[in-house]
């Protein structure tokens, strides 16, 4: 551990984690993130995350409250005020973040149980609609999310922020459709997408056995493929006047009602 302090905002340092923070290209090409609050770098920390450096603003935060998240290896460094409200996204954080390796989130990595729900969200693009649904899959605590021809970094700070660390206690797979359709087959895992075409209410179908539902983007829904490889359409019955609805929420409903016929075990 070693403690050094950096007070001016224009520290070249301190500029590398703003393009850290802002392009997804500086977290590709240096495999490295930033987590800001105290809550998060806990959820990092326990989902195996390696944590690199810790910046603390100490008129915030005192480093007994930090301990738990150093090792010999976490580099250490006091910011001042300046520097903190430069790198902060929220207004209201407990004066920390830290800078973190980021993980493979390959599709061999994944420990699946004897029977279980995955759910599998194609293209989404709004890291809102992604933290949602990561906040909705740790809710369920489902065994897997997997993020079919990703569009949106998953350590866009804005995803981390919107999943409230969830992106850290949910095991999550990128893949293409084909290698996350093969995956599924692969596993006897019965494949559900929810879609307009060929399809049947949600409820209807028993989900007691190993289970994927598919969510799509609202705009376009999910691909040809998904469609073919279907073990079943699934529909969400709606009585309004349009015929679709946040992707997150489609998810939870049907996240839900297979943790329903699971006696919500």
């Amino acid at each position: 551990m070693i403690t050094k302090k950096i007070e001016s905002p224009q520290n070249s340092f301190i500029k590398s984690i703003v393009q850290l923070q802002e392009k997804s290209k500086n977290r590709r090409q240096s495999g490295t993130f930033l987590i800001e609050g105290l809550r998060e770098i806990e959820l990092a920390t326990k989902g195996n995350y390696q944590i690199n450096t810790i910046l603390y603003q100490a008129d915030i935060i005192s480093l007994d409250q930090l301990k738990p998240y150093l090792n010999q290896s976490t580099e250490l460094i006091e910011i001042s005020k300046e520097v903190y409200q430069k790198l902060a996204y929220r207004d209201t954080t407990e004066g920390v973040l830290a800078i973190a390796r980021t993980k493979e989130l390959s599709l061999s990595d994944l420990k699946l149980s004897d029977n279980p729900v995955i759910l599998v969200a194609e293209a989404t693009e709004k890291p809102g609609n992604i933290g949602a649904i990561l906040r909705t899959a740790d809710a369920a605590n489902i065994d897997a999310v997997i993020i079919a021809n990703p569009r949106t970094d998953l350590y866009n700070p804005n995803v981390i922020r919107s999943s409230v660390g969830c992106v850290f206690t949910n095991q999550i797979a990128m893949a293409s459709t084909e290698e996350a359709i093969a995956f599924l087959k692969q596993k006897n895992i019965a494949i559900y997408c929810a879609t307009l075409q060929d399809s049947t209410s949600y409820h209807t179908r028993d989900y007691t056995s190993a289970t994927a539902f598919v969510v799509g983007t609202e705009a376009t829904g999910l691909t040809q493929p998904w469609r073919e490889a279907s073990t079943k359409n699934i529909i969400i019955p709606m009585s309004g006047e349009i015929d679709s609805m946040n992707v997150s929420v489609a998810a939870a409903i049907l996240l839900f009602e297979a943790k329903r016929q699971r006696d919500f075990k």
